[in-house]
């Protein structure tokens, strides 16, 4: 299928297609004439990333273990943070890694890794965030409100 079509299958325009196949995510095959032509697998991959970036991982965070994501079964995003197991790289150790780099087995363990440090990251750019508008709050001439209270979009919080 076309990209405006696979964009569509994946709930995403062609222009976040091309930017995850920029970054590596999804690589498309080429025609002769030079178009994208995505397969279903492509799609499902594609739907996974945009499952995982809701999910609050960055671009980034997926790049580090972008390779998993071929092995990946439908619906398979709670698999992604469990080692394969009986992954082997042939001589019986049970590493995965082998002549060809990082298998299945480090590449979950990476996205673990990755997943768990996303937290204590958000935690950090919000406590952040929250104490940057307290700052514009204070000069606006707002009352100080506590932490954790949202205020709707476009209005100051006001008891």
């Amino acid at each position: 299928m076309r990209i405006g079509d696979a964009a569509a299958a994946a709930g995403m325009t062609a222009r976040a297609l091309r930017y995850y196949e920029e970054h590596g995510l999804v690589i498309a095959r080429r025609t002769p004439s030079g178009h994208r032509v995505y397969e279903p697998e492509d799609v499902r991959k594609l739907r996974t990333v945009r499952e995982l970036l809701d999910a609050g991982l960055t671009v980034g965070d997926i790049r580090s273990f972008a390779p998993l994501l071929d092995a990946l079964p439908p619906d398979g995003i709670p698999e992604l943070f469990f080692a394969q197991r009986g992954a082997r790289n042939g001589d019986g150790d049970g590493l995965a890694d082998g002549p060809a780099g990082p298998g299945p087995e480090q590449h979950c363990r990476t996205a673990t890794e990755v997943a768990r440090r996303r937290p204590a990251d958000l935690d950090a750019r919000i406590e952040r965030l929250t104490r940057l508008r307290g700052r514009l709050a204070r000069r606006l001439g707002e009352p100080a409100r506590e932490p954790g209270r949202v205020a709707p979009y476009g209005r100051a919080l006001r008891e």
